[in-house]
């Protein structure tokens, strides 16, 4: 009975959603939601999202997405809004729609509703913000557009996307960074922790010198943060040059260690002759490698 119950329940909405006189979007909705139900439609009938923040989707990750579709089917169903009879845009979900049409599907389950285009800028963008990887450029500009597009303040895009507000702001001062460090962020070159060294650099010449720096030698954050510090303050690192004097002899000492580790060692000592010995290595083979020398002395 149960069974019978959903199949007619199931007809019901096909005749709603297939039939111009009952068509939802015929009606004065005003811009509200009206929440549908999950059904399979043509993905033809489908057209993309305008609003669609991310430009880019990695092919490998589509062909593996589509590959699991092909065996196990869209476990999680797309959204869109119903634009007219037989016509519907893509709210979330492009990459299952994508995935599903290289897949060879005609059809894809959907969950349907009827949205504004601000709300519907604003679904898309906020689904978009928690997808896995999106480069920090794209979420920077997704952050932008719900403020710009939608009216909201960095309070309430901290609220809808479950960040704090300092988080929100940090990803909003990257798009401050000259186009080139931002392309370097999207590309991978560099990431969001050598930006926020960048961003504290006022000229933008010397954000480029650095930026070319940081990736011919390959630093880390940490060696970006002390690199930009000095661009800063460069009186400053001249005086603590001063203050850290390696004794002659020390310089011999560090020159044999470093001969016979294979590898860089620098060492830090203050006015009080305090100071560290440390020793570079490039992966843990080096460090197995570094440490058995030690254990052989």
């Amino acid at each position: 009975m149960a069974d019978k119950n959903k199949k007619a329940l199931g007809r019901g909405l096909d005749l709603i959603l297939g039939s111009p006189e009952t068509d939802i979007t015929s009606k004065d909705i005003s811009g509200d939601f009206v929440a549908g139900a999950i059904a399979e439609i043509d993905i033809d009938l489908i057209e993309t999202n305008p609003f669609q923040p991310r430009t880019e989707f990695d092919e490998t990750a589509l062909r593996e997405l589509a590959h699991s579709i092909k065996e196990q089917g869209v476990i999680q169903p797309v959204t869109v809004r119903k634009l007219g009879y037989n016509k519907y845009q893509l709210i979330s979900g492009e990459r299952r729609l994508r995935a599903s049409k290289m897949a060879g599907l005609t059809k894809i389950p959907a969950f349907i509703r009827v949205a504004n285009d601000e709300q519907m800028l604003e679904l898309a963008l906020i689904e978009n913000i928690h997808r896995e990887n999106l480069n920090a450029i794209e979420v920077a500009i997704s952050y932008q557009r719900l403020i710009d597009e939608c009216n909201m303040t960095q309070e309430e895009v901290s609220d809808k996307v479950g960040k704090s507000r300092s988080a929100v702001a940090n990803f909003l001062r990257l798009l401050k960074l000259p186009a080139e460090v931002q392309i370097a962020i999207r590309d991978g070159h560099i990431t969001m922790g050598h930006a926020r060294a960048l961003i504290n650099i006022s000229d933008k010449e010397q954000q480029l010198k650095l930026l070319q720096q940081i990736v011919e030698g390959e630093m880390n954050v940490r060696q970006t943060e002390e690199l930009a510090e000095k661009a800063k303050n460069p009186g400053g690192s001249k005086e603590r040059k001063q203050t850290n004097f390696i004794p002659e002899h020390f310089k011999n000492k560090i020159k044999t260690l470093s001969q016979t580790l294979n590898t860089k060692v620098k060492v830090t000592r203050n006015v009080k002759g305090q100071g560290s010995v440390v020793i570079d290595f490039k992966d843990e083979a080096e460090f197995d490698r570094i440490m058995e020398l030690f254990s052989k002395k």
